[in-house]
């Protein structure tokens, strides 16, 4: 399930090395979370995969790639 949108939330996007889409939140406590892009809807992916935006075949996204994204 999608958690509520935070409009003072910044995001970090990646794409991994296939091809998936994430988004990753701090919060000022420093608790990650971290949603996949899966058929143009953002859910709240499995807590395994926040290590994925570290790995070097992940990269981050551009603005340009960014704005494309579905809110």
């Amino acid at each position: 399930m999608m958690r509520p949108r935070d409009p003072d939330t910044e995001w970090e996007f990646f794409r991994t090395e296939l091809g998936k889409t994430l988004r990753v939140d701090e919060s000022d406590e420093g608790a990650l979370s971290i949603d996949i892009l899966r058929d143009g809807i953002w859910s709240e992916a499995p807590r395994g995969m926040i290590g994925l935006r570290l790995s070097p075949s992940s990269r981050s996204l551009t603005a340009s790639e960014i704005l494309a994204l579905p809110l």
